[in-house]
């Protein structure tokens, strides 16, 4: 066990150590300074003329979110219709089906999103086409879209007026020729020579110790597990995710993945802090998503370690820990620190079954997600922590008796709503399509559909409630895990969360560039003796007290009738 603790500090402090460089790097990338890959610049210079792009050409808040959303809608048509018709396309040695309208629906948007929630089975669900060409295409695309939003946000912050957010399409390109796609090779390279498949083989015949004959299924997956992390997507190339021993072999593939999943966001902190010449402030959110963090870590990695009290009852020694749906090859302790990872960086790949951790491990777990902002996903996870920071800057604004003020603009009444307006239609949808989904299953559990209601769950009672909650949950914050108890594929979830799924998205990246956008219009004021230092510990501290209240007031209930009664139902 304590060879399992001391994994898991590693892993972090290496993570540290990588992202800080890459955050300076970054900021040289977009800054436009001398990098290593600058023999890319044709590369990119072609790219620009094929698409009839100006890369130098300003844009205004607006007109970066119409790019970006421009091109999100054509993704999501092109993978719509891919999907459906998968079964008549090559590169599909399994000869696995199309999708139905509801599934292709639900899957397009999910990677679209950047969410990869997967309501099929990645062996036979998809094609290798697919996989490739819509998939992992879309785990490129989707990162580097929230990345160049939270680039926009940087530009915001970095002048003191200025009505030029940057040109998306030119950051956009930066960020996949210059960060994505070499850590990508990097990672796949050293997947493929620990034993994950990087072939165009179909399924293969083996026979195993016990003398079964069982069909393994193949393809290039290496590659597509590298972005799946790297990126924050976590779109299983197999069903069982990184459980499974193709897509995750050894320890050291498990500490590669878990490091490529937390990299970027904390590189983009530091990266901030570089860019925008302000590097005690990002320091200081740096700190506070990181304590943010171990209040979910601890009680979840001592939670599995002591094992489960139920089995405990019936005089089952459990030295190991809680070993139910963990890889024995890992173990509870490293399951648990991935399991916290994957959430609040909003990854949703998974080396262990989240349905069967422990009720204060699936606690900590959903509260990662409604926070969604200690670290979170490439990008997003800044943008979602700025809403928090807008609404600790005029609360303390509201306590000295100051108009609230944030890097030398006022943060006024518009601002201010579009914050408090992203916070609740985040609770609305979580809430909403929770109590949707349990309304249908109470009054309609036998509805004469494909899949009755009735047969949603696998477990009843308050585990079959947090199921139902983590569904939703999962899919607003485009994180993508999920308590497997719950079958998903049907029309209901499909097209249910397929809705979560777009306006989890894309409210919380409008809202916080609107914002900005906004905000850098208006005449700089410069410090004075009263200006609130948004870089301070105490603010830091402000700010997570905002968090903790927002999450504490919006999901409370919620969670009371799911994970803590569950605790408290084995805890007697």
């Amino acid at each position: 066990m304590n060879t399992e603790l001391i994994g898991i500090i590693v892993c972090f402090l290496l993570t540290v150590l990588l992202a800080y460089p890459l955050g300076k790097y970054f900021s040289k990338v977009y800054s436009g300074e001398k990098t290593a890959l600058d023999f890319l610049k044709p590369v990119e210079a072609f790219i620009y003329r094929i698409a009839g792009i100006n890369p130098n050409q300003a844009m205004t808040w607006k007109d970066f979110l119409r790019a970006m959303l421009t091109i999100n809608m054509l993704w999501l048509v092109y993978a719509f219709f891919m999907f459906i018709f998968q079964g008549h396309l090559p590169l599909n040695p399994d000869h696995n089906p199309g999708m139905t309208a509801d599934l292709s629906f639900n899957t397009a948007i999910s990677f679209v999103v950047n969410c990869n929630l997967q309501d099929y089975s990645g062996e036979t669900g998809v094609t290798y086409l697919t996989q490739l060409f819509v998939i992992t295409f879309l785990q490129f695309v989707s990162a580097a879209t929230g990345i160049a939003c939270v680039v926009a946000l940087f530009n915001g912050l970095k002048e003191k007026t200025t009505n030029n957010l940057g040109n998306f399409w030119h950051i956009f390109t930066l960020t996949i020729t210059r960060i994505l796609l070499p850590i990508c090779i990097v990672i796949a390279v050293l997947l493929a020579f620990n034993g994950t498949p990087a072939s165009y083989d179909g399924k293969d015949t083996i026979t195993t110790l016990q003398g079964d004959t069982v069909q393994v299924s193949r393809g290039p997956a290496a590659g597509m597990i590298a972005i799946k992390h790297l990126g924050n997507n976590g779109g299983g190339w197999f069903n069982a995710n990184s459980a499974h021993p193709l897509e995750n072999p050894n320890y050291f593939t498990n500490m590669l993945e878990v490091i490529a999943q937390v990299l970027l966001p904390i590189a983009l902190l530091f990266a901030m802090g570089f860019y925008i010449k302000r590097k005690k402030f990002a320091n200081v959110i740096f700190g506070i998503m990181t304590i943010g963090m171990l209040c979910l870590l601890i009680p979840t990695v001592i939670s599995e370690i002591h094992g489960n009290p139920e089995i405990a009852k019936m005089g089952v020694t459990q030295v190991t820990g809680a070993m139910e749906g963990k890889e024995v090859r890992f173990g509870p302790a490293a399951s648990g620190y991935w399991s916290i990872v994957t959430t609040i960086i909003s990854t949703g790949s998974v080396n262990s079954m989240h349905d069967s951790s422990m009720p204060v491990s699936g606690l900590m777990q959903l509260l990662g997600m409604l926070v969604n902002a200690f670290y979170g996903g490439c990008g997003v996870g800044i943008l979602n922590y700025f809403i928090y920071i807008i609404i600790a800057v005029f609360i303390s604004g509201l306590m000295v008796g100051r108009t609230p003020e944030f890097m030398g603009h006022k943060v006024e009444a518009r601002e201010v709503k579009i914050a408090a307006l992203v916070t609740l239609l985040s609770a609305f949808l979580i809430k909403g399509g929770t109590a949707l989904a349990c309304y249908v299953l109470i009054h309609y559990s036998n509805a004469p559909w494909d899949m009755k209601p009735s047969a949603w769950q696998n477990n009843p009672g308050f585990h079959g409630f947090t199921e139902m909650f983590y569904q939703v949950t999962s899919s607003n914050a485009n994180n993508g895990s999920a308590y497997a108890g719950l079958t998903g594929n049907n029309i209901f979830w499909n097209v249910m969360t397929g809705f979560v799924l777009i306006l989890g998205r894309y409210l919380p990246i409008i809202g916080p560039i609107a914002i900005v956008g906004l905000m850098a219009k208006k005449k700089y004021i410069p410090e004075s003796a009263g200006t609130l230092k948004v870089d301070s510990l105490t603010f830091g501290v402000m700010t997570f007290a905002v968090i903790i209240i927002v999450t504490a007031l919006s999901y409370f209930p919620p969670l009371v009738l799911g994970p803590i009664a569950e605790y408290f139902s084995i805890a007697h």
